[in-house]
């Protein structure tokens, strides 16, 4: 059973690790959140997530893939032995493993590719198109109107 809880702990990390950089974030930290109360584990685990993300979400391109398997070891240790813990069946974990597998497969479905083109006319400032834009900022010089001719 060991070696199976070890694998179920490794997959669930790992599928949990890969939902942190999706939009179903918020979804999959309440689905861990509920098994760490469940599972009686330090209320410091739940905040680490949020920075593990975070630190994940910083790291660029050919770090965040090392941090990605750094950090999928380590909530599978922490999954494995909270199990262990729980009372070691592991159908709690098996319960969370598969809400984020579902949770992982549907938002692989809803990864779209944008493309914007703007053709004609002129646009003197950034153009965005977007549903959601917080935390820009643009600098740009102004210039008048009056004193371009």
């Amino acid at each position: 059973m060991d070696s199976e809880l070890a694998v179920l702990a490794a997959s669930g990390a790992t599928t949990l690790v890969s939902l942190m950089v999706t939009d179903s974030w918020t979804h999959a930290r309440e689905l861990v959140g509920r098994y760490l109360t469940r599972t009686g584990a330090d209320p410091d685990m739940f905040d680490d997530l949020q920075d593990t993300r975070t630190r994940v979400l910083a790291a660029d391109s050919t770090e965040r893939e090392r941090t990605a398997r750094e950090v999928s070891r380590r909530y599978g240790d922490r999954l494995r032995r909270l199990t262990e813990a729980d009372d070691g069946s592991g159908e709690a974990l098996r319960a969370l493993l598969t809400s984020l597998l579902q949770l992982s497969a549907s938002a692989a479905v809803s990864r779209r590719t944008v493309d914007n083109r703007i053709n004609g006319g002129v646009q003197h400032g950034p153009v965005v198109q977007s549903g959601t834009v917080t935390g820009l900022t643009f600098h740009v010089d102004h210039v008048d109107r009056t004193d371009r001719q």
